[in-house]
């Protein structure tokens, strides 16, 4: 990761980030651990199934932990309830009306908050970065891959966000 990019996350995205590095650490690799030890233990590595399996989901486990210790680390962690602004920044619930009449919500989040279904948006995403800094009332132009979109911005909120728990699934 650049160290001059930044790494913003709202505080409930910091905490399902925790629960799922918690989640790797302390069940799902201890438990991996346990079937390695048991398939090395059988003798003839060279063709256990379980033990080569074992090791691979190790490396990847492993490699998961670190990634998801780096993003812990580089948090800049922001609390949409604390902000008090006019403008849209990270964080922000933004109310838009499209060129169709179509009302859509979008909650500003980031990079690992993204949820489609719930309309959370990354900061470094088209649509974010076309609204940050915008205000109430402002036209904006969202260039997609698609062409471009046409909103005017209705309402500006920042509350906090349901991101949801982390699930094994």
């Amino acid at each position: 990761m650049n160290l001059k990019e930044k790494n913003y996350i709202t505080v409930m995205g910091l905490k399902k980030l925790e629960d799922e590095l918690n989640w790797y650490m302390h069940i799902e690799r201890p438990k991996i651990c346990n079937v390695v030890s048991w398939a090395a233990a059988l003798g003839d590595r060279s063709e256990n199934a379980d033990y080569i399996y074992g090791k691979k989901r190790l490396r990847e486990i492993d490699s998961k932990i670190r990634f998801l210790s780096k993003q812990i680390e580089s948090a800049e962690v922001i609390d949409p309830e604390k902000i008090k602004s006019e403008t849209i920044q990270f964080g922000a619930t933004v109310k838009v009306v499209d060129e169709n009449g179509q009302n859509k919500t979008f909650a500003i989040v980031g990079m690992n908050e993204t949820d489609a279904g719930k309309n959370f948006i990354s900061w470094k995403s088209p649509i974010g970065r076309a609204l940050l800094g915008k205000c109430v009332g402002d036209d904006v132009v969202v260039t997609t891959p698609r062409g471009e979109i046409k909103y005017i911005i209705l309402e500006i909120s920042y509350i906090l966000l349901d991101i949801g728990e982390f699930n094994v699934n």
